[in-house]
């Protein structure tokens, strides 16, 4: 099974990277893909909507902090919206 999920990057360890990972592999373990990038200081996110679009209809399950943050990027819209072309 893959998810998607925070990964731990910077300088710092302040910035979060957005991943697809296998389940059975750890937080800072070897990734699938970088999908975008969050850092909670300055509120700032960038994510590959793309991506993560076709990583979701493949099956990928967010964690709970990553469902929030791209609910935020309203990537989920853009999810219904192809489901329903």
């Amino acid at each position: 099974m893959v998810k998607l999920r925070l990964k731990r990057c910077g300088r710092k360890q302040r910035i979060y990277r957005i991943v697809v990972i296998d389940v059975r592999s750890r937080r800072e373990g070897r990734d699938l893909c970088k999908v975008g990038f969050y850092d909670p200081i300055k509120k700032q996110t960038y994510s590959n909507v793309p991506s993560i679009l076709y990583f979701l209809e493949k099956g990928a399950q967010p964690t709970r902090t990553v469902h929030d943050i791209s609910k935020k990027a309203e990537v989920f819209k853009e999810l219904q919206i192809n489901k329903t072309k």
